[in-house]
């Protein structure tokens, strides 16, 4: 389980897969300079609502994986994040589409 912290006060847990996804929209968004909202749900446990925040350049943000290992990227999950990120509402989350499957024409010839 990883930890998004914005600004010190606001924290938010997100596994570690989920939450290396939401790094690279958030990192990619901010290096063009397009400052944009991002929502989620909120546990049951602190009240079941949802939180905003607004993302800008300037804002101070913390991930913390608390796994050693990279996962593995899902170029469509991106794709689709990316996609929300740019819509007027601002980022949100979407399930997980699944990866894309390897073309043949990209995999080494191991024959012969």
């Amino acid at each position: 389980m990883g930890k998004l912290i914005y600004e010190g006060t606001v924290k938010v847990d997100f596994d570690d897969r989920t939450l290396a996804h939401i790094q690279l929209v958030i990192g990619t968004k901010l290096r063009r300079g397009e400052p944009f909202h991002f929502t989620w749900r909120d546990d049951a446990s602190i009240g079941d609502g949802r939180t905003t925040i607004w993302v800008h350049p300037q804002c101070a943000l913390v991930y913390k994986f608390y796994g050693s290992r990279k996962p593995q990227l899902n170029p469509a999950w991106i794709d689709a994040l990316a996609y929300t990120a740019n819509s007027p509402s601002g980022l949100y989350l979407v399930p997980e589409p699944a990866m894309p499957a390897a073309h043949p024409e990209n995999e080494p010839d191991l024959v012969g």
